[in-house]
């Protein structure tokens, strides 16, 4: 009995030191992941919207870009440039992503804690005309008396339209009736409703209707207006004041992200971004980047040009949106963009 005794008391002994040893390792690994996450800076980045038009982006994430960089990226999606703006001011983000007129907005209103644009992401418009039904030879007089879903007053995607429209001499005040009334996003869900003639739409909302039958992509913002300073990013004047070495990262992760759809094809492209958009399958999201790629939507590096901001400007006066000019260095710095392309 006793040695049955002794042998069961040394195979729990032995069973204990196994897991003790094991808890040991798993405590090890936990707090080796801790310190790990220690090291990371949280960053909260609000995004305009999300769209595969910011493919470069989701490249710097999937790709771990920003964690190499020191950055724990929380992305939060605004779902339209004044709510954007409206969480970087208040704090509730540290970064936004959106249409650079709401810095020139905010400007103007005269916020002493302003918003500073810091790296240009997109220089093309990255919205699509879809019409309710196929159009061979579409022309922009085809939009004369009838009704287009349109997007927010004084936002980049309705000014641009705007602004082709009236480089085709098409009075948007007269000949064309534009709804601003719906949700930015929810435009193509009211037009497979039976809403409007035509629709602006960004992707994947333009191929989706496509592939639902309910819509025909006629025309492309990006190729009709030209090379426009569409979306940056930015901080508030504080926040990059106190924080330039995290900036200087965070805008050093995005150049590789803009590295990799400079020198990738469409197809890696879309493998790379796929688990951003789940809700589309990877021969959907390789034809939108395709359609991106093609037009050149992506810069090579972050740095924003005087001669693109001054060019936005003429947009939001030619809209009406802008009483007088913004000086271009008290709204952009290219100090992290040009250290970045290096």
């Amino acid at each position: 009995m006793k040695k049955k005794l002794l042998s069961a008391l040394l195979v729990a002994a032995l069973a204990a030191s196994v897991l003790a040893g094991c808890a040991k390792e798993e405590t090890g690994s936990s707090e080796s992941d801790k310190k790990e996450e220690t090291r990371l800076t949280k960053v909260t980045l609000n995004e305009v919207a999300h769209s595969i038009f910011y493919a470069p982006m989701y490249v710097a994430i999937e790709e771990d870009y920003f964690k190499d960089e020191g950055i724990d990226l929380e992305l939060v999606t605004g779902f339209g440039a004044d709510k954007t703006m409206t969480a970087v001011l208040s704090g509730q983000a540290d970064i936004g992503f959106m249409g650079s007129e709401s810095s020139i907005y905010t400007y103007n209103e005269g916020a002493k804690d302003y918003v500073v644009n810091f790296a240009q992401l997109t220089q093309r418009a990255g919205n699509f005309l879809v019409s309710r039904e196929p159009i061979e030879d579409f022309s922009w007089e085809d939009l004369k008396g009838k009704t287009v879903l349109g997007g927010r007053k004084g936002g980049m995607p309705e000014m641009v339209f705007e602004y082709i429209l009236k480089q085709n001499d098409i009075d948007p005040e007269k000949d064309v009736m534009i709804n601003q009334n719906i949700d930015f996003g929810s435009t193509a869900a009211a037009f497979s409703g039976g809403q409007g003639d035509f629709t602006v739409e960004f992707e994947p909302g333009a191929t989706t209707l496509e592939a639902a039958g309910k819509g025909y992509v006629v025309a492309s913002l990006g190729k009709e207006s030209g090379y426009v300073p569409y979306t940056a990013f930015s901080a508030k004047k504080s926040y990059l004041e106190e924080h330039p070495d995290l900036i200087q990262s965070f805008t050093d992760a995005l150049q590789k992200g803009m590295d990799y759809v400079n020198t990738h094809t469409p197809e890696e492209i879309a493998k790379v971004i796929q688990p951003q958009f789940k809700e589309n399958d990877l021969e959907t999201i390789t034809t939108i980047v395709s359609r991106y790629y093609e037009q050149k939507t992506w810069k090579e590096d972050l740095i924003f040009n005087q001669d693109s901001f001054e060019l936005l400007q003429d947009i939001l006066e030619d809209a009406g949106e802008l009483d007088s000019r913004t000086p271009y260095e008290d709204l952009v710095t290219t100090e992290f963009a040009k250290k970045a392309a290096k």
